[in-house]
């Protein structure tokens, strides 16, 4: 009997489609005004889409990310506030909309429904509703190309729904080449702690794997960027014989367009690590092509290696027990 007994397999394979429908999704969803800022509300995988947007985006004002309660003290009426929750329901995300609302500020939300539709409607604030039934992170693509779609709407974003739609298609024609990819991977990183280092172009990716590893497969995962964690971090493997060397296993997303010195220092430091016994580290190649490409590209493979990590432990990658329980636990 399979242990994905939500069929994440699915949710993954139509990732793609993600795309263009968040793009139709968001169409009409915009605001005027003369901004200063743009101000991301979100927490958890509502979160992410910011993380891929500064890195693969310049917008004309600053973007700024808030994983808190309320809303930063520098935000005011020329601030353009987007919040987003994937529930609806994310109870910082929800603190930060009803000060938004409150002071009166020009603010947008997308969600699948909950109090953000409720609030949205009772204060006649637009809108973005996306399809519910997934787990937050694994809604990556409707957020972001919501995301998109509404930056460009507000004129603070040059359009690039035409390369987003590419994208879909080209993501689609490489998906069961990707599904193999990360299920020798997994197989290579079976019952080990899992590191992800890459480069500073691709910091949030690292980010977003060692999240997919922490709630598809249920265990911890670390990350850090070259070239900071040469000056501090790698220290700490001087001592992790002490510890189980051989419980971790180190990821290196490495792209062909990295600094030469940055691709210097990957070689050096998983040769360093190796000699105080961490015998598993894995070079990941980046694919070729748009900077949106590597991005989306290698966090669908980052979906298939923590996906078959799970499947390997005999763990459905789908729920999320500990985090559903807290959240009970904090409404009391």
């Amino acid at each position: 009997m399979t242990t994905d007994k939500q069929n994440m397999h699915k949710v993954i394979i139509d990732s793609p489609n993600q795309l263009k429908a968040g793009l139709d999704l968001a169409n009409e969803i915009k605001v005027s005004g003369d901004f200063k800022n743009i101000i991301i509300c979100g927490i958890g995988g509502s979160a992410l889409p910011y993380n891929i947007l500064t890195s693969v985006i310049t917008t004309t004002i600053p973007v700024y990310i808030h994983r808190d309660y309320n809303l930063p003290e520098f935000a005011d009426s020329l601030s353009l506030i987007i919040c987003i929750s994937y529930s609806g329901n994310t109870e910082e995300g929800l603190s930060s909309l009803q000060t938004a609302i409150n002071k009166n500020l020009k603010v947008i939300a997308i969600a699948s429904g909950g109090k953000f539709e409720e609030l949205s409607k009772q204060n006649n604030i637009p809108f973005a509703k996306i399809p519910s039934g997934i787990q937050p992170r694994s809604a990556t693509g409707y957020l972001f190309s919501s995301l998109i779609r509404i930056l460009i709407n507000c004129g603070l974003i040059k359009d690039i729904s035409f390369e987003i739609m590419d994208l879909a298609e080209d993501l689609k024609d490489i998906n069961l080449e990707l599904e193999k990819e990360g299920k020798k991977l997994a197989k290579k990183i079976d019952k080990k702690i899992p590191i992800i280092y890459a480069s500073n172009n691709f910091k949030s990716v690292a980010r977003i794997w060692k999240i997919k590893f922490n709630e598809n497969s249920k265990i911890p995962a670390f990350y850090n960027v070259f070239p900071e964690l040469n000056h501090n971090e790698m220290v700490g493997f001087t001592g992790i014989k002490k510890l189980g060397a051989k419980n971790f296993a180190i990821i290196i997303l490495k792209d062909q367009a990295d600094h030469e010195r940055t691709q210097k220092r990957m070689k050096l430091t998983a040769n360093l690590i190796k000699k105080y016994g961490v015998k598993t580290t894995e070079f990941v190649e980046i694919k070729n092509g748009s900077m949106m490409f590597k991005i989306f590209s290698t966090l669908l493979l980052g979906d298939w290696v923590s996906y078959y990590t799970a499947l390997n432990q005999k763990i459905d990658p789908t729920p999320v027990d500990m985090v559903e329980s807290f959240k009970k636990q904090m409404s009391k």
